[in-house]
């Protein structure tokens, strides 16, 4: 029998050998204006940069060549609100039209090719022209997160060094209205850069006090102005720059480009998420992420698919059934959301009562991203939604999948717990702290050899010597990940924590992720995570905290044992697990990702910073409180479980 995955593997070997072979063909997708003179230069290593000397317009490529082509009248995107009861399609056509007189009035307030546009919005079709509307005039557009902090706000204001602020009246949760003006104002009072001027997009929930001779009207900015035409711009200028969090506090820009990236995303979609012209497909996420710029915006929309735009919840938009509903309304193929999503709704509806007959009869794929997925989640979601679901795994910075099987070309068995093999033009390897490659099984740091592929990022935002150190500094010719795991001997990647989140035990190195695997077994755990703690015997010791699923009744002690026994039974006595308690919520960042690193800071006793990107502020109060119960943070008070 053949090994899994031959087609794939052989795909890799061309793109390692071959690089500007692969990605040369691979470049056939995406229209050109001017041809490259190298597919891959290489004279400026390791600052690689791909298809120098071509020009291309992405804003081009991603709608008017299909409008050209005579498929104008098909939906580009599906918007729907569920906390504004808004739902309509806007065709490509339509689309084009209203980004091009946006980038009319762009070019109207002096906006050129090279300056930088901050975009500050909610999840709004005018959100997906700005960012388009820039691109289709070589303007660099920097998405910040709408209703972020002001003194966050005006850091990436500071850094990218905006002309102009692209912003609107409010945003909208389940439960309330966020006033997007008011921290904007103050942003712009904190910030040392001087912005020209403000286009407020107004919302009928919560109208905007505009400032007079700063900030202009949406749609009143763009009276009587002449639609603008695709500028022309090198493969190899930014497109845009995603702020991510800085180990130092201060927020990286990464770079994206314009040629490298078009290529990259329009391969993905057809090999990846087996997705082409006239199909459906949902990103579940939020433009202020780099999935919402990959795969809500310029994805879907450079291969001429039909995208979504969901201003929601996975729950209480009203219920748990909301991306069901989504998904039989819009006919969506393939879709993709966070693990966390996913746990939402297995919390709240473990037995998928809210999922009726028939409504996923379009889907042939649910692919999970964004933090690691546990193979409890990926297993539930498989047996619920009977449909194939797909662990892949990426960064901001990557802008694409390292690892993930290529449902539309070569698809592999799913192994739990595993994103699959790398994507071809990633070279994955596990190396020890010496930077030696390791065996199948041990664990180890996850690097990629360089060049890194098409589509990732070649630089920080002028900052070309933090980006040389944060990532290529510890390893020569690797690009450092910043995740830890190990590979099986099929070459299946397991990614099972940050490398910070390896705790050492008595001087067993142990990963917080197996621990993580092993305690969503039980069947009353919805979520999970665990932080290594100080320990004055052992040097560090293993803290879990643990959410239930809704309707669970379990006496806590006799919880707390079984976990316990638990990974006793799995990894072993070494573990010394002994500390674990229940918690309402975790804190989590708005694009689901744990937080970790502030909890351990809180057990121990460390100064921390709330980070801007938190969901839920209050959840902080729930870990501190757990805890102190268990003697961490704070004088210990009694109660939890340290058995």
């Amino acid at each position: 029998m053949a090994q899994a995955g031959t087609k794939t593997r052989a795909l890799q070997q061309r793109a390692t050998e071959d690089p500007s072979g692969f990605w040369g063909d691979a470049a056939a997708a995406i229209d050109w204006i001017r041809p490259w003179q190298r597919v891959l230069e290489e004279d400026n290593a390791p600052l690689y940069r791909w298809f120098e000397g071509a020009q291309l317009n992405t804003c081009y490529n991603a709608l008017d060549r299909h409008v050209a082509q005579g498929r104008g009248e098909q939906v580009a995107i599906h918007y729907d609100s569920p906390v504004s009861d808004t739902r309509y399609g806007i065709t490509y056509l339509e689309l084009q039209a209203k980004v091009a007189r946006l980038a009319g009035a762009l070019v109207a307030q002096g906006v050129e090719k090279g300056d930088r546009v901050v975009i500050y919005m909610p999840m709004v079709p005018e959100t997906v022209m700005a960012m388009l509307a820039c691109a289709r005039i070589g303007a660099i557009h920097s998405v910040v997160f709408g209703g972020f902090a002001a003194a966050e706000l005006a850091t990436r204001i500071d850094d990218a060094k905006p002309k102009l602020v692209l912003s609107a009246s409010c945003g909208l949760e389940p439960n309330r209205v966020v006033p997007y003006k008011p921290l904007l104002d103050e942003a712009l009072a904190l910030s040392s850069h001087p912005v020209q001027g403000c286009l407020v997009l107004q919302r009928m929930q919560c109208e905007a006090q505009l400032t007079p001779g700063r900030d202009l009207d949406w749609y009143q900015a763009q009276q009587g102005v002449e639609p603008a035409e695709c500028v022309p711009v090198e493969a190899t200028d930014p497109l845009y720059i995603l702020y991510t969090s800085g180990t130092t506090g201060t927020p990286k820009g990464v770079v994206r480009d314009n040629g490298g990236h078009a290529v990259a995303l329009a391969w993905s979609m057809r090999a990846i998420y087996d997705i082409g012209p006239g199909e459906c497909f949902w990103a579940a996420s939020d433009v202020g992420w780099v999935v919402g710029h990959s795969y809500i915006v310029y994805g879907p929309l450079l291969v001429g698919a039909s995208t979504v735009l969901y201003e929601g919840k996975p729950v209480g938009t009203p219920d748990p059934g909301a991306f069901w509903r989504v998904i039989e309304q819009y006919r969506v193929k393939s879709f993709f959301t966070a693990p966390t999503a996913m746990r939402a709704i297995k919390r709240e509806d473990p037995d998928t009562r809210c999922l009726k007959p028939g409504q996923l009869d379009s889907l042939r794929a649910l692919y999970l991203a964004g933090e690691r997925c546990d193979p409890d989640t990926l297993n539930w979601s498989a047996r619920q939604l009977g449909v194939p679901v797909i662990d892949h795994w990426w960064q901001t910075e990557t802008g694409w999948a390292i690892c993930a099987n290529l449902m539309g070309v070569d698809p592999v068995p799913v192994k739990p717990g595993s994103p699959a093999l790398a994507v071809p033009g990633y070279q994955v390897d596990v190396l020890d702290e010496a930077g030696h490659p390791l065996a199948a099984g041990e664990s180890g740091a996850i690097a990629i050899r360089l060049p890194l592929p098409p589509g990732t990022l070649p630089t920080l935002w002028q900052n070309e010597a933090r980006y040389r150190e944060a990532y290529l500094s510890q390893y020569p010719s690797y690009y450092l990940t910043g995740d830890a795991g190990y590979q099986d001997e099929e070459g299946y990647l397991y990614i099972m924590s940050r490398i910070d989140d390896i705790i050492n035990v008595a001087g067993h190195r142990l990963s917080t992720g197996r621990f993580e695997e092993v305690l969503s077994q039980h069947p009353a755990v919805a979520e999970v995570a665990v932080i290594g703690v100080a320990d004055e015997l052992k040097g560090q010791v293993p803290l879990g905290l643990v959410v239930l699923k809704s309707g669970m009744e379990l006496a806590e002690e006799q919880l707390y044992q079984e976990l316990i026994t638990l990974v006793r039974q799995q990894i072993g006595p070494v573990a010394a697990f002994k500390l674990v308690s229940v918690v309402d919520k975790l804190p989590k960042t708005r694009s689901g990702k744990i937080l970790r690193g502030t909890m351990r800071k809180i057990a121990d006793n460390q100064d921390y910073v709330v980070p801007a990107t938190i969901e839920d502020p209050t959840t902080l109060d729930l870990v501190r409180h757990a805890l102190t119960r268990l003697g961490y943070g704070h004088a210990s008070i009694g109660g939890g479980a340290g058995v």
